[in-house]
């Protein structure tokens, strides 16, 4: 297997610098934490690109909980941050069914055609996760699910995922597996073939009020790197 992929949430310059310097690959850009991360400014998106030069995916999402909100409102932001060099996003709206809610998903990726994209956790909300999947199948650009398996973290979705990952086809988007994950479960996933995984607060030593930790992004990095030597 490659090397895997580390996705760190960025939401300053400052924790952008640090994350890249320590090992991440990728960043997730995201402001608001208490509401599940919410789309950032285009002046801080701005920010960041300056600051670093690995890939940033940058959140749409204008309010907490998983519906698409104001779709005219969303869609000039998105554009906005295209205009200012954003190439890859995050994103992920259902139905109050569970059901994915393409409309808006389509809506969105009119307004800024040919980006990559992550559905991001609003999958393990899904009524229906391999439902929601078959759904998206086709979309342009999605190239990633951001999953736990479970709304309650990676404790409980652990079978999930490791089912997922069994199954998961070469050419279908990659599972990137965040939201609740620390280093004890890294052994089993990359055993199963996961590649790609996402932190925010574990890489923080005092939870969303601190910075990324930069001693303890490279101990991520050493871990997926050398899955071996995992205790």
């Amino acid at each position: 297997m490659s090397r895997p992929i580390f996705e760190v949430i960025a939401v300053s310059a400052a924790d952008a610098v640090v994350a890249q310097a320590a090992g991440a690959d990728r960043l997730e850009l995201a402001t608001d934490m208490a509401a599940d991360g919410l789309t950032p400014s285009r002046e801080l998106f701005a920010e960041i690109r300056a600051a670093v030069d690995i890939p940033l995916r940058v959140m749409l999402r204008l309010a907490d909980g998983f519906l698409a909100g104001d779709l005219d409102r969303l869609c000039a932001v998105a554009e906005g941050l295209r205009a200012e060099g954003a190439q890859e996003f995050v994103l992920g709206f259902l139905r109050p069914d569970g059901t994915a809610d393409l409309d808006a998903l389509r809506t969105v990726l009119a307004a800024v055609p040919g980006v990559s994209w992550t559905f991001h956790r609003a999958l393990d909300r899904a009524a229906d996760r391999a439902a929601v999947r078959a759904q998206l199948t086709g979309l342009p650009g999605l190239d990633t699910f951001l999953t736990a398996g479970s709304p309650f973290g990676v404790d409980d979705g652990l079978d999930t995922l490791l089912a997922e990952a069994g199954t998961a086809q070469d050419d279908g988007p990659r599972l990137l597996v965040g939201g609740g994950l620390r280093t004890d479960h890294l052994p089993v996933l990359l055993s199963a073939g996961v590649d790609a995984f996402h932190v925010g607060s574990a890489v923080r030593r005092g939870g969303w009020d601190s910075p990324v930790d930069a001693a303890v992004v490279r101990r991520w990095r050493e871990l997926l790197d050398a899955p071996a030597t995992v205790g």
